[in-house]
């Protein structure tokens, strides 16, 4: 056992005008001596040591509202970045999904004659490449968040889970934004909006969920094992080949749609379609596509609480 040195012992001294024991380094810089200072200033355990819950019922809702200007500046902070030396600026929120649905609609929907379920198939190739704009940036965006904010993980607390937000909270602004392309083409090719519309904004909170919940558990992974960030761009391209992106999913075969509709993108983007330009809702796939996306969520937040604690010592 380590005895803890006594006044005489050349480590401490009293203060008399204080009141309290001063504890001065050891003149020789031993192992003894250096164990025995320490010991005679640190405390034998930590004050506070900040550490994720272990359910999630410890999510604390109210820290996240609280912090609530903090995503605010980040979300502000990434728009300035990004387009701060750029010659064209914002305009690539929109150049960038009307360039892709320019290439599409020559080669597939000219040349190839995909079907677009009764509607021009440059709007059909629109709507799905928005969203897939959205969530494709949002995941790639959020997976990178805590490597490029490992400066502020190291040096102050805060919950976490605002960085990966603040990623989707930005994607979501372009979103918006390359939303008006979509209105001029529904306009320039006359479709007429139905009760359906009322929709559209539960196919957007579900979109955004789905990319949060693929955000969060993929920042979390980037963290400890940076292949990740080299695999995500590669499933995410697979991702698009097998979802109702610049197809519709009546093209695939009977008996192999339970198994298509799986994919929580397939319902999302069907149902979003539907919405805008009055098709048909699949409901079996939309119901299917929420439930996936809720527990992705769910499971998603779980993990990235469990390795939450590593962050600091791994990014």
């Amino acid at each position: 056992m380590i005895e803890r040195p006594s006044s005489d012992s050349g480590y401490s001294r009293p203060d008399e005008s204080a009141g309290v024991m001063v504890c001065d380094p050891p003149d020789v810089a031993d192992e003894r001596s250096v164990e025995l200072f320490l010991h005679a200033v640190l405390p034998e355990e930590p004050l506070v040591k900040i550490r994720p819950g272990n359910s999630l019922t410890k999510i604390e809702f109210g820290e996240l509202w609280a912090h609530r200007e903090l995503l605010y500046f980040m979300m502000w902070r990434d728009l300035k970045v990004r387009y701060r030396q750029t010659i064209l600026g914002a305009s690539w929120v929109i150049l960038q999904p009307l360039l892709l649905t320019l290439v599409f609609a020559i080669f597939l929907g000219k040349l190839v004659k995909v079907p677009s379920d009764g509607v021009p198939y440059p709007i059909f190739a629109y709507a799905g490449l928005l969203l897939w704009m959205f969530l494709s940036n949002a995941v790639l965006s959020s997976s990178y968040s805590l490597v490029v904010n490992a400066h502020i993980i190291t040096k102050v607390y805060f919950s976490r889970l605002l960085i990966p937000g603040a990623a989707v909270g930005v994607r979501l602004l372009d979103l918006i934004i390359a939303s008006l392309i979509l209105v001029a083409l529904m306009f320039y090719y006359g479709v007429t909006l139905t009760w359906s519309i009322l929709m559209l904004p539960v196919f957007v909170i579900q979109i955004t969920a789905l990319a949060l919940g693929v955000g969060i558990w993929t920042s979390a992974l980037n963290v400890r094992y940076r292949d990740v960030g080299t695999m995500l761009p590669i499933l995410l391209q697979l991702w698009m080949f097998v979802s109702p992106i610049i197809y519709p999913s009546s093209i695939v075969p009977e008996r192999w749609r339970s198994l298509y509709f799986l994919n929580p993108l397939a319902g999302t983007v069907e149902g979003f379609r539907a919405s805008l330009l009055g098709l048909p809702f699949d409901w079996r796939s939309i119901v299917i596509s929420t439930a996936i996306t809720l527990a992705l969520l769910v499971c998603s937040i779980y993990a990235f609480r469990r390795m939450e604690e590593s962050f600091a010592d791994d990014v």
